[in-house]
């Protein structure tokens, strides 16, 4: 049986995801055997790309696991094959307007919220419906937009943003935060200079109804995001993670 992170998250569980930059598979399978209920696959920053997506996803999908997707900016037909791939969540960066977010909006879910075109035969065999009867009416509740907030224009628009029919939730990456309201002085995540955003974006977020979501390097910036109300945390990822673990293991057999 496939584990459902949507319905998690919509139900106000929290949810922790693995972050792949790597374009393999076997990297994500690590991760899901590990214990991570899903992984983020990042298109934009990492390497993933439409073939290693596909592969990926189908992956999950024997572990009993749905994959998110991360596409590049302002790649709108990219959100909408991904979908049809079977990925259960899109994040899409540098969404500063709502002109943005209802461009969005309108490839990752089918009518009458969006105007995603019809295709999806891979995503209805990943998702375990009986056919496409079964899937339309449930796929645009079943699948999420997060929408990431990573400008002063973005922050200045949150609450339009937010009020755009078929963006499920708002994702944070601190790193993005610290260059853009330090003026591209620092990269200090949760630093004295944004972590008042950082919360204040969760704070606004929450009160629409919507799902906070946030990148965290280490376990004491996910408990700190937590504590701000967030509900979905990228923890590292898979390079820094095996890197971690190499050291580690390296470091016992030290003299």
């Amino acid at each position: 049986m496939t584990h459902d992170f949507v319905s998690d998250l919509k139900s106000g569980k929290e949810i922790i995801t693995a972050w792949s930059g790597i374009p393999h598979p076997l990297v994500s399978e690590a991760l899901l055997n590990a214990g991570y209920p899903t992984v983020t696959l990042d298109m934009q920053h990492g390497f993933h790309d439409i073939a290693s997506i596909l592969a990926t996803v189908t992956a999950c999908k024997m572990l009993g696991k749905r994959a998110i997707v991360r596409i590049p900016v302002g790649e709108w037909g990219t959100a909408s094959r991904v979908m049809d791939m079977g990925a259960a969540a899109v994040i899409a960066p540098m969404i500063n307007t709502p002109e943005d977010a209802k461009a969005f909006a309108a490839a990752t879910k089918f009518p009458p919220v969006g105007g995603r075109s019809w295709g999806p035969a891979r995503a209805i065999l990943i998702s375990g419906h009986s056919g496409p009867d079964s899937y339309l009416p449930k796929a645009n509740n079943e699948s999420l937009a997060i929408a990431m907030i990573e400008t002063r224009e973005a922050l200045d628009n949150l609450d339009a943003i937010l009020a755009v029919d078929g963006i499920d939730g708002i994702f944070v990456g601190p790193s993005d935060v610290s260059v853009t309201f330090t003026n591209g002085e620092e990269i200090r995540q949760f630093g004295d200079r944004t972590i008042d955003v950082i919360k204040e974006i969760a704070e606004r977020t929450i009160a629409a109804g919507k799902i906070p979501c946030i990148f965290t390097f280490l376990p004491e910036q996910l408990k700190l995001a937590r504590s701000m109300g967030y509900r979905m945390f990228a923890l590292n990822m898979d390079s820094n993670i095996i890197a971690r673990g190499a050291t580690a293991l390296l470091a016992e057999i030290a003299d």
